[in-house]
């Protein structure tokens, strides 16, 4: 950590403050002089003899203006930049807790109370970044870590020469599902990255909304086989969007792998999209477990996961993802869901807002 140690205080006495009133005061008191003198029938030698003690005026004059500019800069203006300094110094070397009191001078907000605030909601926005990249850091490592672990286990027993080729199969079918769960992490950290820290240009114009919704629920056909799931679809024909189709697929796919990964084999997923004049509303419902309250309020947190049984098979990662994008494309989304009775998942999408922007 850097040791800054910076002083902008001055002495009290300026020389070149000293000169510079010294020879503004004689200027004014010449000029005075010259205007009052002029007409009048004095003796020069009155004036000689007045001269020295004049002179002596200014030099006092001047040293006592110096002083009281010097008091007044070091106090309100040397003492609050110092302070600013110091705060700043702090930032650079990680501090994000210092603040400034303001100054009020007077009862009155100036230039340097501004500064101020300004510095302590810029270290306040700071505070809050540095909080939320130190838990993103620990939540990344704590996440490749776990997959990695797993691989290089089944990796030394696949090694093992006591190992039979049936167990050799399944240890490489794990091998195999958990690297893919370890791509599909870095895939949404580079995505979810991407839409936090860059300027997003949205590629919108009108496509099938409907279409898209059923080519997104076929690439999981394996997997409702797989678990022998109820697949209930509602879906008006022919619902025409104008938005970024690619941003949208993240929505539905992710809603989709959501209702699957918390339906038990037997369930129901159910997907409904209606349209209702400048209003879509798309709903994907599952029987899962359902969720509380509590962990309503929190699911849309990165690597948040509210049922801790399914962890291995998600990274929280996902409704991340699909509230980013809500946001970007100026939807909004809903949830109801019941303990034990499963959850539904509301887009609503505005058609007469999904035009083309930036963000």
């Amino acid at each position: 950590m850097k040791n800054y140690k910076t002083n902008v205080h001055n002495s009290l006495f300026s020389l070149r403050k000293y000169l510079f009133f010294f020879v503004m005061i004689a200027f004014v008191i010449t000029c005075s002089l010259l205007l009052f003198l002029n007409g009048l029938n004095i003796e020069e030698l009155n004036i000689t003899k007045s001269a020295f003690s004049t002179f002596l005026n200014i030099l006092i004059l001047s040293l006592i203006f110096t002083l009281i500019h010097n008091t007044y800069y070091r106090f309100l203006v040397e003492k609050p930049v110092q302070q600013i300094l110091d705060a700043t110094h702090r930032i650079t070397n990680g501090d994000f807790k210092v603040r400034i009191e303001p100054i009020n001078t007077f009862g009155k907000t100036n230039e340097l109370d501004i500064i101020i605030n300004n510095f302590n909601e810029m270290a306040e926005e700071l505070s809050g970044i540095e909080t939320l990249r130190n838990d993103f850091i620990s939540n990344v490592s704590h996440e490749l870590k776990t997959p990695l672990s797993i691989i290089q286990n089944y990796a030394a027993l696949m090694q093992n020469e006591k190992t039979t080729d049936l167990e050799r199969k399944e240890y490489s079918k794990s091998v195999y599902e958990t690297s893919q769960n370890l791509s599909k992490l870095i895939t949404n950290i580079l995505k979810l990255n991407k839409l936090e820290n860059q300027k997003i240009f949205l590629e919108t114009y009108e496509y099938n909304l409907s279409n898209q919704l059923t080519e997104c629920l076929l690439c999981f056909e394996s997997i409702w086989e797989e678990k022998n799931i109820n697949i209930e679809v509602d879906i008006d024909e022919h619902i025409m969007l104008n938005a970024d189709e690619e941003l949208t697929s993240i929505i539905w796919n992710n809603l989709y792998s959501n209702a699957f990964k918390f339906t038990p084999k037997n369930g129901t997923v159910s997907i409904k999209a209606k349209k209702y004049e400048n209003l879509i509303t798309v709903s994907v419902s599952d029987t899962g477990c359902g969720m509380s309250s509590e962990t309503g309020k929190h699911i849309f947190e990165k690597f948040y996961q509210g049922d801790t049984s399914h962890a291995t098979k998600g990274n929280g990662l996902g409704l991340a993802l699909v509230k980013k994008i809500i946001d970007i494309i100026n939807a909004q989304i809903y949830i109801e869901s019941e303990l034990g009775k499963g959850t539904t998942f509301t887009v609503k999408l505005d058609i007469q807002e999904n035009k083309t922007k930036n963000i």
